[in-house]
């Protein structure tokens, strides 16, 4: 269009008498722009065929845009275009033919959007809290009765035409337009004005649309005339001489879904009508119209059926066929704002089952639940101010701060005495805080302030709530010092001038403990809580609400504090209250329960949480519209309480109704929505479903980044969560780069000292961790540990996740003394803080366990995991999968004990727990197969420990990415498998893909590496290739050096390999002194006991053998097989290991007697331990063999022999070098025979 050609200046005008706001773009980007940032009201485009093409695919998506008309002479060559785009339609060749159709469709949205208010009545309703009813409800009922009572004169209404003038400037026919009005506008009656023009019917019904609170002041006059019109001819039509005129009015229209429900909900309750309904006594037009919303899915068809009985009800409506713009086409009825009807009851229309018909009644002047309500809104909302200022105060009680301050700033421009503007400034100062505006509410407050202080005497209780209201601006603002001073001056002046009892005083007292409470300073706010909770005792009835409240503070800091059983007992004495002063549905009980579910959270009582939050959200559900926000809180915390339960799926359900919720009710870019994505994304990854969890996560991320600035808090959480995930998925750098991202945040938004900073530590110390960079890992955490000794209390659970996770990284450092030490810091402060079952000290003593395991302190160990299964027995759900942890690691020491039946039965009673509450590729399982496996592979049953760990193998394949250093471990898991098995070429080729993933994914000198280096080294040593295997013990030994302290275990291993090597390889005096090296270390850092010193001691004792120093070989043996019988089970395998390498040096030594006895010890002790195929089995068979031989005695070393091959040939492939041994040795005895 061509906007300065007078045809087409025209034309805007004919559109602006179908619609008063007509925005005209002359560039594509402003124009979507405008459309993306309305948040309340439709919009119909009508574009150019030269542009549609360009801009329709970038605007046809966004919500607010409901409609597209498009204007184009060459209408054939767009209509195939056009099909795949819905909300086109049209395509029309002059402005006329959209004028016509874009009145339809204003016609139409009008109509479907007249604010409703639905109000349940079977409830107290006297009682009801304002912030249960529907906000317009409140707006339109107090709306009428200010208008009634203001008078208006000419100058409002020339307000009112300059006004609309100004918005108008531009266009010159749509100025005429106004001028016309202006000039005409007694000349016509309201209720004609009303029905025909667009600047009154269209710009008043938005305005009590949307509250838009300049406009309904600047319409005030035009209200109230057409309200007193209407109340005019309802007098004139349904006077005295006319009571008996019962009539039915009828109304088409489309409803949401949403108010749909409520409504099919409120059977009996009552519907008031927000705005000036219109309505028809001819029920074929209404039906029509109802007909045709069935093409917009987003709607529900509804033909309102409204009974009226005239003789019965004061409220005004009237006929205006002979004074309305439709004449008698229409037969239109119009009811004045806030009509309120009785819903009787819901049904399909008889014509189209898809057109429901809602049967009303008015409501008479006697309706008691109406009466109540009115009565109750008209007490609760000022009554004793007027006009405008009693608007203003009520919506600044319902939140409607910005509305509030439009209406005092007219307010204030209208004063002109001095002393009328004090009220109004401290209405704008408490405006202004309500929105955040710290230093714009504190200049109003101190403006307000200087002039009551001339007219007040120093000591009037009204100074003291100017004190008041300052103090909580500087609350706000943190500024604690300057609110703790204007609280007590406030208290001062309160002490002075009232009594001591008196409600404003506990208030003071309940003031100063909020900032208190802030500040950190517990004590002083639990004494401040308890002062005005003592005065309210005295002052008020036992079940007022105010005592409910004192409790609830009191219980906050008790909660703050971590004593919870206190917080828990006086969130009790609240709730016990409020359910004798409040109806059942009350807001205030939700809450209460609410408070006593997070509690019960935090003390581990899931099920009693669960319990409080689903009374919470009942409650919350009969009260407030579906899509409320403390419905979706609601649904949050029990998400995460079955989240914590391990009910993933359950906790899923409810995370993704409140993602349902927030698409119906909020723009897609809110930062609500972010937040439902993090939920989410945080069960998919505790799930194991990484993949999923990263999209969650990121689609948070991008939600924050168009809505938050790039250093917000909450952009840090999602680069946390991210961050978490890729940690998981064991993609390390990335982890590092989201958590450092985080952490850069934080440094920039948030102080020093904060709570935070000792996550963002933690968290990138943990990812140290796991790359073997312990000295960094150990630095975070104790920065981590640093900050929180600064911020917050030394019974803290935080504290004790950070000594946990130093516990850790001592673990792995082989530092296990400081290990132990730290593990048992985190129990004190959990034990301190928490009840006695509460899952958090499970984990402890579960640590404890761990540090007791890495000492080979087993029957401690087994002490500490049977605590932790305990605690879980009694705070878990029987399938929750901390419980496959407490059986894993029972079955791990039962395991290390050489008690293999008890450590399978243990480790199945994981597996089947995990199978029950896992998704079937869950890293979890993958752990279970492990461990499994570890079992069947000390059993000698290669073939199942191969079988477990191959699922184990598919499962990660699954699951993770394919150079993740889990996939890793599997590979050289199998490759143990063949090794023991003596297929060496494929354990060869499994190690070399394990070491191929590590060098991909880890640092060069990560600890797993050095692992990896050593297996190999064993695979060449057994394979004979002994040249082969020394350089890989070596690379090993040198990452331990530079990575591990020199008294690391796994230092005293690498030594020990070498020395293997070196005893191989014939070079006995280097095979001691590499062993000899070992012993020193593990002397330096083990107990005395330590099953690994009587290792060592067997290894030198071998090289002796090996060297001709029998009796310097027995002195170890017997050193060795002494700490065994101190430190291990009578049959454990390790001293059937002992007694035969005792037998071998008495065998060699020529005392075979002596011998003889050793190794039936030894066989004896293998028989109890170890399945009758065990390969150990065979290798003692092979030594009594071997000794009967010496003995010359063939036909018993045969039938030893004989049983070593037997087990050999069920257990060993056939080209297993052990096997080989026996066969060539059964062979050659049998010659003898």
């Amino acid at each position: 269009m061509n906007v300065n050609s007078t045809d087409d200046q025209s034309a805007i005008g004919e559109l602006q008498h179908v619609s008063d706001t007509i925005h005209i773009f002359r560039d594509r980007d402003q124009c979507i722009d405008f459309l993306t940032d309305s948040d309340n009201d439709k919009a119909c485009m009508i574009i150019s065929g030269a542009l549609c093409q360009n801009v329709v695919p970038l605007t046809h998506d966004i919500t607010q845009l409901q409609t597209i008309f498009i204007l184009s002479r060459e209408k054939d060559k767009l209509e195939q275009w056009a099909e795949d785009w819905p909300k086109i339609k049209g395509i029309f060749t002059d402005i006329v033919s959209i004028c016509q159709a874009f009145k339809k469709i204003a016609d139409r949205f009008e109509k479907n959007t007249v604010p409703i208010s639905i109000v349940r009545t079977d409830e107290n309703i006297s009682i009801k809290s304002l912030d249960q009813l529907n906000c317009s409800f409140m707006y339109t009922q107090i709306i009428k009765e200010i208008l009634l009572t203001i008078k208006f004169g000419e100058k409002h209404i020339q307000e009112f035409f300059r006004n609309s003038r100004d918005k108008r400037i531009d266009n010159e026919a749509t100025l005429e337009n106004v001028n016309k009005l202006d000039r005409e506008y007694h000349n016509q009656s309201p209720i004609r004005w009303y029905t025909s023009e667009p600047l009154f019917y269209s710009v008043l019904n938005r305005a009590l649309r949307n509250m838009e609170v300049n406009t309904i002041i600047n319409m005030g006059f035009f209200i109230k005339d057409l309200h007193h019109q209407i109340q005019q001819l309802h007098t004139e039509q349904f006077g005295e001489h006319h009571t008996n005129n019962f009539f039915t009015v009828y109304r088409g229209q489309g409803m949401s879904n949403i108010d749909f429900d409520q409504l099919m909900n409120t059977k009996g309750g009552l519907i008031s009508f927000n705005n000036i309904l219109s309505t028809s006594k001819n029920r074929e037009v209404s039906f029509l119209f109802a007909e045709s919303i069935l093409s917009d899915p987003n709607l529900v068809a509804i033909l309102f059926v409204m009974m009226v009985d005239p003789s019965k009800s004061t409220t005004p409506f009237a006929s205006v066929t002979d004074v309305g713009h439709f004449g008698d086409a229409e037969e239109e009825v119009i009811f004045s704002m806030h009509t309120v009807f009785r819903i009787n009851d819901v049904t399909s229309t008889d014509e189209n089952q898809r057109i429901f018909q809602v049967n009303l009644t008015l409501t008479t002047d006697d309706d008691k639940d109406l009466r109540l309500l009115t009565n109750h809104i008209r007490e609760e909302t000022f009554p004793d101010s007027t006009g405008w200022y009693r608007l203003g105060l009520v919506l600044l009680k319902l939140g409607q701060s910005h509305k509030a301050y439009q209406m005092y700033q007219v307010l204030l421009e209208q004063a002109t005495i001095e002393g009328e503007k004090g009220p109004i400034y401290h209405q704008l100062g408490k405006a202004k805080f309500m929105q955040g505006e710290y230093e714009e509410a504190i200049k109003f407050y101190e403006k307000s302030f200087a002039i009551q202080q001339q007219s007040l005497p120093p000591n009037h209780p009204d100074l003291a709530m100017y004190y008041n209201n300052i103090g909580a601006v500087y609350n706000n603002m943190g500024e604690w010092s300057k609110a703790i001073s204007s609280y007590q001056q406030a208290l001062e002046i309160r002490q002075q001038s009232l009594p001591t009892n008196h409600p404003d005083l506990a208030s003071s007292y309940n003031n100063l403990g909020m900032v208190y409470n802030n500040m950190g300073e517990y004590s002083k706010a639990l004494s401040s809580y308890e002062k005005s909770f003592a005065i309210r005792q005295q002052s008020l009835p036992p079940n007022h609400p105010h005592l409910a409240d004192s409790y609830i503070n009191i219980g906050n800091v008790y909660h703050t504090m971590n004593e919870y059983s206190k917080a828990l007992s006086s969130y009790e004495n609240a709730l016990t209250i409020r359910q004798q002063s409040l109806p059942p549905n009350h807001s205030d009980l939700a809450m209460s329960y609410n408070n006593i579910g997070a509690v019960n959270y935090i003390m581990g009582e899931y099920s009693k949480a669960i319990l409080s939050y689903e009374k919470s959200f009942a409650i919350r559900q009969q009260s407030l519209p579906p899509n409320h926000p403390d419905l979706v809180s609601s649904h949050n915390k029990i998400g995460k309480v079955y989240s914590n339960m391990g009910e993933y799926w359950k906790a899923l359900s409810f995370y993704e109704k409140v993602l349902e919720i927030q698409q119906q009710s909020i723009p897609s870019n809110d930062p609500d929505f972010a937040m439902s994505y993090n939920t989410i994304g945080n069960v998919y990854h505790r799930m194991g479903e990484y993949s999923k969890a990263l999209s969650s996560h990121e689609k948070a991320l991008a939600i924050r980044q168009q809505s938050l600035p790039s250093n917000h808090p909450d952009m840090a959480d999602s680069y946390n969560n991210i961050g978490a995930v890729h940690d998981s998925m064991g993609e390390y750098s990335k982890a590092l780069l989201s958590y450092e991202k985080s952490l850069a945040i934080r440094q920039q938004s948030l102080p020093p000292n904060h709570p935070d900073f000792s996550m963002s530590y933690n968290n990138i110390g943990n990812v140290y961790n796991r790359m073997g960079e312990y000295s960094k890992a150990l630095s975070f955490y104790e920065k981590a540990l640093e900050i929180q000794q600064q911020s917050i209390p030394s019974n803290d659970s935080d504290f004790a996740m950070s000594y946990n996770n130093i516990g850790n990284v001592y673990g792995r450092m082989g530092q296990y003394s400081k290990a132990l030490s730290s593990h048992e810091k985190a129990l004190a402060i959990r034990q301190q803080s928490l009840p006695s079952n509460h899952p958090d000290l499970a984990d402890s003593y579960n640590n404890i366990g761990n540090a007791y395991g890495h000492i080979d302190e087993h029957l401690k160990a087994l002490s500490y995991y049977e605590k932790s299964l305990e605690i879980r027995q009694q705070s878990l759900p029987p399938n929750h999968p901390d419980f496959s942890m407490s059986y894993n690691n029972i079955g791990n020491v039962y395991n290390r004990m050489g008690e293999y039946s008890k450590a399978i039965s243990f480790h199945e009673k994981s597996l089947a727990i995990r199978q029950q509450s896992l998704p079937p590729n869950h890293p979890d399982l993958v752990d279970s197969y492990n461990n499994m496996s570890a079992v069947y592979y000390h059993m000698g049953e290669y073939l199942k420990a191969l079988a477990s760990y191959e699922k184990s193998f598919v499962i990660q394949q699954q699951s993770l990415p394919p150079n993740h250093p889990d996939l890793a471990a599997s590979y050289s898991n199998i490759g143990t498998m063949y090794y023991s098995m003596g297929e060496y070429s494929k354990a060869l080729s499994f190690y070399e893909k394990a070491l191929v993933i590590q060098l991909q994914s880890l640092p060069p000198n990560h600890p797993d590496l050095a692992t990896f280096y050593n297996n190999i080294g064993s695979l060449y040593g057994r394979m004979g290739e002994y040249a082969e295997a020394l350089p890989y013990f070596e690379k090993a030994l040198v990452i331990i050096h530079e990575l591990l302290p020199p008294n690391h275990a796994a230092l005293a291993n690498s030594y020990h390999n070498i020395g293997e090597v070196y005893k191989d390889l014939g070079e006995y005096s280097k095979a001691l002194s590499s062993n000899e090296k070992a012993l020193a270390i593990r002397q330096q850092s083990l107990p005395p006991n330590h099953p690994d010193l009587a290792h060592s001691y067997t290894n030198i004792g071998e090289a002796n053998c090996n060297m001709g120093e029998h009796l310097k070989a027995l002195s170890f043996y017997e050193k060795a097989i002494e700490i065994r019988h101190q430190s291990l089970p009578p049959n454990h395998p390790h001293l059937g290991d002992s007694y035969n390498k005792i037998g071998e040096v008495y065998n060699s030594i020529g005392e075979y007697s002596k011998a003889l006895s050793y190794f039936e010890k030894a066989l004896s002790v293998q028989q109890q331990s170890l399945p009758p195929n065990h390969p150990d089995l065979a290798a003692s068979y092979n030594n009594i063999g071997l000794l009967y031989e010496n003995m010359d005695d063939y036909s018993k070393a045969n039938s030893s022999y004989e049983r070593a091959v037997d087990i050999g040939q069920h257990t060993l492939p056939s080209s297993h070098s052990d096997l080989q041994k026996y066969i060539k040795k059964l062979e050659n005895v049998k010659k003898r025979l």
